[in-house]
């Protein structure tokens, strides 16, 4: 049985959520619900929860100020928020579990599911880096947490060339040579980076556009990355792509 502590200043998404948990989370126990920063310290600090689902906006002390109250973590954090789609891409460059409100029962149950097989409290680094990407929310992310293995990797996206579908997993390639093989799906890492500096020039690859060595135009059209890598524009996208490196 997973132990948690709801924490958020409206009682109706307090109230929602317990009733979401007991209906679609069987496996997680609701230790206590609490309207504020400070008695959700207390709470936790009491009952010492496995996960503490935490709003991020509260009046008084947000979830971020919670947070830096605690020296060590030592339960596993599901923020919950209202924020618009820029702010998402902050939770996902930090590798950080998020629902965003109103809150869909199948993304709470993929989740917990995440949740049960993770069983791991995430580090202050992990944090830290979500409180820095919230800030620019509307820019790119400085870095990204990259799950590789049974342990994570804090990459600086400049450092990205490029990243390439290989069946369920991706691959992201950096300036330095080396390959992280990430268990994601180019489309969720497409979701995380792809915005001002990143473009899905092909359906298998996710390119750095400030990492493009030259384009060239012949043999259906191609690029060529800093590392000499040539990669393929599809033709749907090739189009849409002249224009935006035209800007670039």
């Amino acid at each position: 049985m997973i132990k948690c502590v709801i924490i958020d200043d409206e009682n109706n998404c307090l109230e929602m959520l317990e009733w979401l948990l007991k209906t679609y989370a069987p496996g997680v126990s609701v230790a206590a619900m609490c309207s504020s920063g400070e008695k959700g310290i207390e709470a936790i600090r009491e009952h010492r929860p496995d996960v503490v689902f935490l709003d991020i906006e509260m009046p008084r002390m947000n979830g971020f100020d919670m947070l830096e109250k605690f020296d060590k973590l030592h339960f596993d954090v599901v923020f919950t928020t209202a924020y618009d789609k820029f702010a998402i891409k902050a939770f996902k460059y930090s590798a950080l579990n998020y629902l965003l409100k109103p809150i869909d029962p199948d993304d709470l149950i993929e989740t917990i599911r995440r949740i049960e097989e993770k069983r791991s409290v995430p580090s202050r680094e992990q944090i830290e880096l979500l409180f820095q990407n919230v800030r620019q929310m509307k820019n790119t992310p400085q870095r990204i947490a990259l799950t590789a293995g049974d342990g994570m990797i804090f990459v600086p996206t400049q450092d990205i060339l490029y990243c390439e579908a290989e069946s369920n997993y991706t691959s992201v390639v950096l300036v330095t040579g080396r390959k992280v093989v990430v268990s994601k799906v180019l489309k969720d890492i497409d979701e995380a980076l792809s915005g001002p500096d990143f473009y899905r020039v092909h359906n298998s690859y996710l390119v750095n556009l400030n990492r493009i060595k030259k384009f060239v135009r012949g043999e259906g059209g191609y690029i060529v990355m800093d590392n000499d890598v040539a990669i393929s524009i599809s033709r749907s996208r090739r189009q849409e792509f002249m224009e935006m490196f035209a800007r670039f």
